[in-house]
């Protein structure tokens, strides 16, 4: 099914996303500084001034605007360009481009499976991640987005807090963020909804068992939909839930960790449903950390440029924040955005880390499904202690 679809809309790479050491990661106290260093090599800066030394070069042999063209055969502007500052063969650096998969090629699938350890020292400290370049607004997911590689960075910084937790990531698309955080945590439930893209997410935990293995940790891919009540359980289900995974996702997990979700209102309240849910019926303190890119866009409604996404999202924060009749208290901050940089991508100023703080109350304070921003109550305090954690539809 997900060979059919990739041949017929979008292709399907493989990127490799190397964990910087120290002496390459970047310098986050001098937001620029160090993103200049690295574009020294940039080609566009060399088109660049490629493009100024041409028009300095007219400007001086032309005179008055008196320019002899150079043109080819076919009467077209022929533009010489200055040498490679590498040449063709013993180039200073290879070049970066992604690999295109035949996922319809069953040895090519083999080949993954059955990688050895000679393969694994090769791909040591290396993030290989199959995703799309574009896709339509259903299917985001299927990317890469800046957003993760911010979470990635975080929890790669603070390895102490994260070591041996059970942690639960919400709408991890391709499990980038899922798979950085198991070298350190030791149980992940990498969760997203929709066949194809689990599907997707549970061949990138595949090809990372470098990654996570030594390290002990796991990640587990399952189905969390943001719109249903309850927990998908269905036996036949590839990604769905055990009994004994419910039970220790509401006993153990200590972390809720999500990247870029909130890009549309219907989904962000989804998002904001679910995270009440699940601590509500926690029994101890939970953190989560939400990354998001604030995107600015035009709107014509506004005539002006606006974030009409990120402004709901934090909406819903402050709703959150300032919530004073549920089961559990939360304390929102957002936090400074300095620490290392492990990964090669644009650390923008738009980037925000955001940390919600949970805390259940007494017993006696807590008032039971009394949500003032949540269309309808679920994932219920009866549903959590129950024996049997069926989906309504099945009775």
């Amino acid at each position: 099914m997900l060979a059919s679809l990739v041949c017929i809309t979008y292709s399907v790479f493989i990127s490799n996303f190397k964990i910087l050491l120290n002496d390459e990661r970047l310098d986050n106290n001098d937001p620029g500084k160090s993103l200049e260093q690295e574009k020294c090599d940039d080609p566009r800066e060399d088109l660049e001034k490629d493009t100024n030394a041409t028009q300095e070069t007219v400007g001086e042999e032309g005179g008055e605007g008196n320019v002899e063209l150079c043109l080819d055969e076919d009467g077209d502007l022929h533009i010489t360009h200055r040498p490679r500052k590498y040449p063709v063969e013993g180039r200073g650096r290879d070049l970066v481009c992604p690999i295109i998969l035949k996922q319809s090629n069953p040895l090519l699938e083999q080949e993954e499976e059955n990688t050895d350890d000679t393969a694994d020292k090769c791909f040591k400290d290396i993030i290989r991640i199959e995703h799309t370049m574009a896709t339509p607004l259903e299917d985001v997911g299927k990317q890469v987005w800046r957003g993760a590689f911010l979470l990635a960075d975080f929890i790669l910084s603070q390895p102490v807090m994260f070591r041996g937790a059970t942690v639960l990531e919400l709408g991890a698309g391709l499990g980038f963020s899922s798979v950085v955080m198991a070298t350190t945590a030791k149980t992940v439930y990498c969760t997203d909804v929709g066949e194809d893209l689990l599907s997707m997410c549970k061949r990138n935990v595949t090809l990372n068992r470098h990654m996570t293995e030594p390290a002990g940790g796991e990640v587990r891919v399952r189905q969390l939909d943001w719109l249903q009540h309850s927990l998908c359980t269905d036996a036949d289900g590839e990604f769905s839930w055990t009994e004994e995974e419910v039970a220790d996702l509401y006993d153990n997990t200590s972390f809720i960790v999500a990247a870029d979700v909130c890009y549309d209102d219907d989904l962000t309240d989804g998002f904001f449903r679910t995270l009440y849910r699940l601590c509500s019926n926690f029994t101890h303190t939970c953190t989560i950390f939400i990354s998001i890119e604030k995107r600015m866009n035009f709107t014509l409604r506004h005539m002006d440029v606006s974030c009409d996404a990120y402004n709901y999202f934090s909406h819903c924060l402050s709703q959150l924040h300032d919530l004073t009749d549920g089961r559990c208290c939360f304390r929102v901050e957002q936090l400074p955005s300095n620490f290392a940089q492990f990964f090669l991508y644009e650390r923008i100023e738009q980037l925000e880390l955001w940390k919600v703080s949970t805390t259940p109350l007494p017993f006696d304070q807590a008032q039971p499904d009394s949500e003032p921003f949540l269309a309808y109550p679920g994932f219920t305090w009866e549903q959590r202690n129950s024996t049997e954690h069926t989906d309504p539809a099945h009775g």
